[in-house]
């Protein structure tokens, strides 16, 4: 078996800075796109277009997607289910646990092993320092293609369950839109008192900074099931984002985001959370057991 040489199934902008990347580390790769036009500038460099997935599949043992969703992966390869024995499915396509976990029993089903992975950054990032890919499935499977892996972004092998992957990849993203929510909120904030963006950015920079201290004494909370209010309490929290609330309700600026904020610290006081910290509200997120 020739460890330099792979498979990867959808020229998309992600596709595309995969296969480059691999050009540039010496691989040979043969590669399918919906629309074959996307593949000519890769095909100038060295890269060998299959005509059919039937051919892309068999090119090699190991199979990289980059599709839009798992709809994508079975819209593509539910045709050439013959040609899925003994492969090795690397899957970066982006969508839930659940669709992975089932992806993955598809694939065994049709004699083939599924990766779950989870790209941490934009296109331009493949084959850089720092970029980084959470993998999930089958441990062997993941030793065995660890190396060809790597060219594209550091690896995170974060379990056998197909799903995890998936689901880090997914809280990342919570965090990244939801954090970014809440600077475009702040912008708004000051465009409305003829603020500009830059002369709100250093101190934008300067709360996130603050962050990774809150971070950790808050997991510490969560993972313990106990929210001392020796910090903070969740009534003075409360009492916070009704003013956060007013004063861009006060400006008028749109309070979509800040009412559903509310919402929640107004549940965990409902809940009687008012005298501990408001890492109590992780009880009003979780999942409710029965």
């Amino acid at each position: 078996m020739n460890k330099k040489s792979l498979t990867l199934i959808g020229l998309g902008p992600m596709g595309q800075a995969m296969v480059n990347t691999y050009l540039d580390n010496g691989y040979s790769v043969t590669v399918w796109n919906r629309t074959a036009a996307k593949a000519e500038p890769l095909v100038a460099r060295g890269a060998v277009l299959a005509p059919t997935v039937e051919e892309a599949l068999a090119a090699n043992e190991l199979v990289v997607l980059s599709l839009t969703d798992y709809d994508a992966v079975y819209a593509v390869l539910e045709p050439a289910v013959g040609s899925l024995s003994g492969k090795a499915i690397a899957n970066l396509t982006s969508d839930t646990p659940e669709k992975a976990r089932e992806a993955a029993a598809w694939a065994a089903k049709h004699g083939a092993k599924h990766l779950t992975g989870g790209v941490q950054v934009p296109p331009p990032l493949i084959g850089k320092p720092g970029s980084s890919t959470y993998y999930s499935g089958p441990k062997d499977v993941f030793d065995a293609h660890e190396e060809a892996l790597k060219v594209l972004t550091e690896v995170d092998h974060r379990g056998e369950d197909a799903g995890l992957a998936a689901m880090y990849y997914q809280a990342q993203m919570t965090i990244f839109w939801t954090s970014m929510l809440s600077f475009y909120q702040a912008l708004a904030l000051g465009q409305a008192n003829g603020v500009t963006a830059q002369d709100m950015l250093p101190y934008a920079k300067m709360q996130f900074a603050m962050m990774p201290h809150f971070l950790d004494l808050y997991a510490q909370h969560v993972d313990r099931g106990s929210y001392p209010g020796d910090v903070d309490r969740l009534a003075m929290g409360a009492a916070s984002i009704d003013h956060v609330t007013h004063t861009h309700a006060d400006a008028g600026v749109n309070t979509t985001l800040l009412d559903a904020v509310s919402a929640i610290f107004h549940a965990g006081m409902d809940k009687g959370f008012a005298e501990n910290s408001f890492s109590s509200l992780i009880e009003i997120l979780k999942k409710q057991a029965g």
